[in-house]
């Protein structure tokens, strides 16, 4: 059993078509707030509902091996969060269970990410910068 506790869902990231149609139908629908972040430029685009929500990215439609029907629309990835402590934790724990892993610095946050049974990715994340200097609209 895992030492480290999971916040909340934090984001299902989002491969689509067109990044602007898929953006503006997240606001205009669901009310979703937008982040479009100059460090993250040109995606993904965050839509939030509080601190949970979608990051949409671009679908690779002209990749050869895939299903033309499908072009690569699909969900990429979930993430959950957790507090800098847990982050640790589960850092330690994927390397005690010899699970392998892959860091990755986002500015405002620190992910790693790894592979469930059936392939799907899980990233865990946590917040490196003050709560407001993301979420603050």
């Amino acid at each position: 059993m895992a030492d480290f506790q999971v916040d909340f869902l934090d984001h299902v990231a989002i491969r689509v078509k067109d990044l602007e149609v898929a953006a503006q139908w997240y606001e205009r629908v669901l009310g979703l707030q937008r982040y479009s972040l100059k460090e993250w430029q040109p995606f993904p685009i965050f839509l939030l509902a509080g601190k949970t929500g979608v990051a949409l990215f671009p679908a690779n439609t002209d990749h050869p091996s895939l299903d033309p029907a499908s072009k690569n629309v699909k969900i990429d990835h979930f993430a959950f969060q957790l507090n800098a402590e847990n982050f640790a934790k589960a850092r330690t724990h994927y390397e005690q269970l010899g699970i392998a892993y892959e860091f990755q610095d986002h500015h405002y946050f620190h992910s790693i990410y790894t592979k469930d049974p059936d392939g799907h990715t899980v990233e865990l994340t946590t917040l490196v910068v003050p709560e407001d200097d993301f979420y603050a609209p």
